[in-house]
């Protein structure tokens, strides 16, 4: 505590941050530090990852008993990656995935691929994944995916696609994760997935989508929503440190804390190709 009984936070101790200056403009900068309450505590950060949703910037003030310490053996990275874990988690929970559930993930970026890891933790004895890309394929390969199929984006595709998914699954879909949240992925999903089974919409690309909602109600297809997460910080961690899931690998590129690196980090995440995680080491 500084004279007068005021913090040295309260003195002016600054930071240098990454600011949002402009449309697409992003400038290393001092920013004067918050004075912490008699219960709050202040994070270091030494890892972080670029979200999907960073184009949001949010100022708020989180109580200390948010904060969860890692275990020794899971590192800064891993640990800066529960954030997307945590939506696959959540979802697992949502789509109640168990060693009897077979499933089907649309979509290998970065939720999507956590997904199959989770679902894979849950104990899904098959799972395929699905995506337009080749190289994200050959990566959820990697990661454990019983079966890929690569697709178009053309919805006139849809019904060969799907007689495809069903082939390399090998048996009936129980449990669909829609990635992406397009109209093409979400019809493939409702129309590959068995009667009675679940379609879980994660991605959220488009307010609105068409896709064939009747025929799928006439089978008893349930369509549950997924937003971000919920108590899923304490069973995220367990994962790591168990080993039961891996995340480095999809740590594709690291980038240190300069005005040409942020630059250039925000670029590589924005321009898909093999970027999947793109990682700040501060």
């Amino acid at each position: 505590m500084s004279k007068g009984g005021k913090s040295d936070q309260e003195d002016g101790e600054e930071n240098m941050v990454a600011w949002l200056v402009g449309l697409n403009t992003l400038k290393i900068q001092p920013f004067k530090l918050p004075p912490l309450g008699p219960h709050d505590v202040r994070v270091g950060m030494k890892a972080v990852g670029i979200c999907g949703s960073d184009v949001h910037f949010f100022k708020i003030v989180h109580p200390a008993y948010l904060c969860f310490k890692l275990p020794d053996n899971v590192s800064l990275e891993e640990g800066a990656l529960c954030q997307p874990l945590s939506v696959a988690v959540h979802a697992c929970r949502r789509g109640n995935i168990s060693p009897e559930t077979n499933v089907l993930v649309m979509g290998a970026g970065s939720i999507g691929l956590v997904t199959l890891l989770a679902a894979r933790a849950f104990g899904a004895p098959r799972i395929v994944t699905v995506d337009v890309d080749g190289n994200r394929l050959s990566v959820a390969k990697e990661l454990g995916a019983d079966g890929v199929v690569e697709v178009s984006t053309n919805m006139q595709d849809i019904p060969k696609e799907v007689e495809t998914i069903c082939n390399v699954m090998g048996a009936k879909v129980d449990v669909s994760f829609d990635c992406a949240g397009l109209s093409k992925t979400m019809s493939t999903a409702l129309s590959v997935t068995r009667a009675g089974g679940k379609v879980c919409l994660v991605g959220l690309g488009h307010n609105e989508m068409t896709v064939p909602l009747t025929p799928a109600a006439a089978r008893e297809v349930d369509v549950i929503g997924v937003f971000r997460y919920k108590n899923t910080w304490p069973l995220c961690i367990e994962l790591l440190r168990s080993g039961k899931i891996d995340v480095k690998p999809l740590i594709t590129h690291r980038f240190g804390f300069s005005q040409k690196e942020i630059e250039e980090a925000f670029e590589t995440s924005a321009g898909g190709g093999n970027a999947i995680k793109v990682m700040f080491n501060l």
